[in-house]
């Protein structure tokens, strides 16, 4: 089973979080989406508070960004998680945005970030 890491911020995302489910309290933003995609070997998937979405998606651009480079992403709503807080994102939030690859392992709108994480970490590569 795939590890699981809590990072309140996504800058505090490491090497060590490689092939693991990554629950970050970030929002999925641009410069998110740098930190996520500056770490080698990269983790397998990684969720963000969406932070409201924001004007053109701006919340929740990383999405997008981390399927270009093979990693699933997700983003739990704001009104059902603290921003900042990982452990409130786990245990709280309700999946409000799923990238392809997140889709494509059967992670769906409206789903709890719990289950969904579980769901990942049991996919094996």
């Amino acid at each position: 089973m795939r590890e699981c890491y809590l990072i309140d911020s996504i800058t505090e995302i490491s090497a060590a979080m490689a092939g693991a489910v990554v629950v970050s309290g970030s929002h999925g933003g641009r410069s998110a989406a740098g930190f996520a995609l500056d770490v080698r070997p990269r983790p397998y998937a990684v969720f963000f508070n969406d932070a409201g979405i924001g004007k053109q998606g701006a919340g929740i651009v990383a999405l997008d960004s981390l399927e270009a480079a093979g990693v699933v992403a997700v983003s739990y709503s704001h009104e059902s998680a603290c921003i900042g807080d990982a452990t409130d994102g786990l245990n709280c939030g309700l999946v409000s945005s799923a990238n392809a690859l997140a889709r494509a392992a059967g992670i769906r709108t409206g789903q709890s970030v719990a289950e969904a994480v579980e769901a990942l970490r049991r996919i094996s590569d």
